[in-house]
């Protein structure tokens, strides 16, 4: 029988998950230029339709049907064939597979444009929406499957709570194969608007509860630490970075402390369900160091990560692996392992395996995916475009009238 109080929470933590995807719009349509808001706004905007559409038709019968080999399901559930109201969830036999495939649906939508932040200024619509359909054909799909549809890396062991693996080491080193294979823009680009970045900040963080509690896929006591953790690692965090920026910058600043936030919760995302609170404390802290020193390093090799996802979502999401490698404890939750620090030596190696498989495969797919589009079609913006903006051309529309 269907659990309703279970029903009703991934029902609100799907709402939250939704909201994170304009959330992530204003975040980084505040960091970019006033003449390219709209362009990386529509690029998170425009994923509630494309992924939406791709998800029903094949996504989450390639994610969570059948198995080829382990590294992809099948198509028994494509365009929700074979399912009803009545069919259960294949994480639990409480929840029905209707609303389980809802609050996957909103985390495929967030996942790509994490990565828009990278190529900002760069890409063409047209090219963006293939990438889109590529990227979560060839990357997104097979790896859900591997990591939480029953695929290789379940069955071996792998533990990945909320998407440290899943969704930002690979939307990360995408992030990074797509600034090696573009290059640098061609014009200066500054934030236009540090308050629309607060308020898309503000967003992400209040639907990040929804993104780590709702994977206990139960309202129980691992959604409960769950919660805890993501509060405590953001805050942490937060406070790190800004500390980080008055030390090297002179200054504290408010787009460093809400950057913080972010790294924070992102490298608590595969650990939040199974760690103690005050092992989240640790990853607060370390969030707001390594992730930091990732960006510096990024500066130092004039890569033109635009909006640091490379710093922030690629190394913090092989940052809160490693670090579940070390944390992770059956006491917390007994779905999940016993990390180095209770003597789970090879539950760490193996999570550091696949996060380095993972990113390494996405950063290679994604050259693949950047070539392919580039040799079908007019892939990056002309350098008058970008002198212009991208917005009057691309969309025909102006962030600001006036």
């Amino acid at each position: 029988a269907f659990n309703t109080t279970d029903i009703t929470f991934i029902m609100i933590a799907t709402i939250l998950v939704m909201v994170m995807t304009p959330g992530l719009a204003f975040f980084y349509g505040g960091l970019v230029g006033r003449k390219n808001a709209i362009t990386i706004m529509m690029q998170s905007f425009v994923a509630l339709g494309v992924s939406t559409i791709m998800w029903v038709l094949v996504g989450y019968s390639l994610s969570f049907s059948g198995d080829y080999y382990g590294v992809i399901g099948n198509l028994d559930y494509a365009l929700l064939s074979n399912t009803s109201a009545s069919t259960p969830s294949p994480v639990s036999p409480a929840l029905p597979l209707y609303i389980f495939l809802a609050y996957q649906l909103m985390v495929a939508v967030i996942t790509p444009p994490l990565i828009t932040g990278a190529f900002t200024n760069r890409v063409r619509f047209k090219a963006y929406i293939l990438f889109l359909v590529l990227w979560q054909l060839l990357i997104y799909y097979p790896l859900v499957h591997m990591v939480w549809g029953g695929g290789a890396l379940m069955q071996w062991g792998v533990k990945d709570f909320g998407g440290g693996i899943v969704v930002h080491a690979i939307a990360g080193m995408s992030a990074l194969a797509s600034v090696l294979y573009l290059g640098s823009r061609k014009v200066k680009d500054l934030p236009h608007s540090i308050p629309l970045i607060a308020i898309g900040m503000t967003i992400l963080w209040f639907g990040w509860f929804g993104f780590t509690a709702g994977n206990a896929f139960a309202m129980n006591d691992v959604a409960v630490v769950a919660f805890l953790n993501t509060a405590i690692a953001g805050g942490f965090a937060a406070f790190v970075w800004m500390i980080m920026d008055w030390n090297m910058e002179g200054k504290p600043k408010l787009v460093g402390f809400l950057t913080g936030g972010l790294a924070g919760l992102v490298v608590i995302t595969p650990a939040a369900g199974y760690i103690t609170p005050g092992a989240s404390i640790l990853f607060g802290i370390f969030a707001g160091i390594i992730c930091y020193l990732a960006v510096m390093l990024k500066n130092r090799r004039k890569w033109d990560d635009a909006l640091d996802v490379w710093g922030v979502h690629g190394i913090g999401g092989f940052l809160g692996i490693t670090l579940l490698g070390i944390f992770s404890t059956l006491s917390v939750n007994n779905d999940g392992a016993n990390g180095l620090l209770y003597g789970g030596i090879e539950f760490f190696k193996k999570e550091v395996a696949a996060v380095a498989i993972a990113s390494l495969y996405a950063f290679l797919i994604t050259i693949l995916i950047f070539f392919i589009i580039d040799n079908t079609m007019s892939l990056r913006v002309s350098k008058e475009i970008e002198e212009q903006g991208l917005d009057k051309h691309l969309h025909g529309e102006k962030a600001y009238n006036k």
